[in-house]
């Protein structure tokens, strides 16, 4: 537990995940067809809009993994011993919303809590984004919206902030700084490409209403391969014999995707009658 071992390409797949969000892509490219609906003209200064309002993204979401490192580190040290029930705690976390990004791809329902941006607060958001008339005012707008779109982004950087904790807040910063740097990347390149000319940011909202299916599975995939890693680091939390079997978080994580699938299978057939 002392070593980083599968922790960095954790890290690196969680913000793989991260950057693939639907709710910052979807919101970076309403911010661009806002500004550019009312200023047709002022192309530069819209995607310095973009560019501001991904910056912000970046700055307020290195400020989140820094408190949920500093608030994880903390709980650990002052319960000793807790370490691996945080893992476990968390890995069930993140195997559940693997599965229900999973269901997504076969049954997908737009506005997920912890998923997508919950449809009530959508046109809130256009309202809001009518309202950009100036590049700092994407920087303003990237601050409410990460605020604004935490239910739907925070999953997989709560798991990289739980697997960091150990590390302390000093030594998860860099880890943290590649974190953001791949979870805004997605974002720098559609403003580039929308700058250069190869594509145009319908072609990209496009794009992720077609794909929405496929980035959701990836996403779960990964979120309950790692749900599994972290029950498997804590395995050791406690052990409950029952004849054969080894109670522990790690069986509890196996047991828990055919409970859930089975679940939301159910529930899917309860909606069709």
């Amino acid at each position: 537990m002392n070593g980083l071992g599968l922790t960095i390409p954790s890290i690196i797949m969680l913000a793989l995940v991260d950057s693939i969000n639907p709710c910052a892509i979807a919101v970076l490219g309403l911010l661009i067809i806002a500004y550019m609906t009312h200023n047709p003209h002022e192309k530069k200064k819209a995607l310095l809009a973009g560019a501001m309002f991904v910056l912000a993204v970046y700055i307020v979401y290195l400020i989140y993994g820094l408190i949920i490192v500093q608030f994880l580190g903390s709980l650990m040290e002052t319960f000793q011993g807790t370490e691996l029930l945080i893992y476990g705690i968390f890995s069930l976390l993140a195997i559940a919303l693997g599965v229900y990004n999973v269901k997504d791809f076969f049954w997908y329902q737009p506005g997920g809590l912890l998923r997508e941006m919950p449809m009530k607060w959508r046109p809130k958001m256009q309202k809001i984004l009518a309202g950009i008339e100036s590049p700092a005012g994407g920087f303003v707008l990237g601050i409410f919206v990460t605020l604004f779109l935490l239910p739907c982004t925070i999953g997989p950087l709560l798991m990289a902030g739980t697997l960091l904790a150990k590390f302390g807040t000093l030594a998860a910063l860099p880890w943290l700084l590649l974190y953001n740097a791949i979870f805004v990347l997605p974002m720098i390149i559609i403003i580039i490409g929308i700058y250069v000319g190869i594509t145009m940011v319908e072609n990209v909202t496009e794009w992720k209403d077609r794909n929405i299916k496929y980035l959701h599975l990836i996403a779960g995939i990964i979120m309950a391969a790692i749900g599994l890693y972290l029950a498997w680091e804590a395995e050791n939390a406690f052990h409950i014999m029952l004849g054969p079997i080894d109670i522990n978080f790690f069986s509890i994580g196996i047991i828990e995707i055919p409970v859930l699938l089975a679940v939301i299978l159910l529930k899917h057939k309860s909606k069709k009658k």
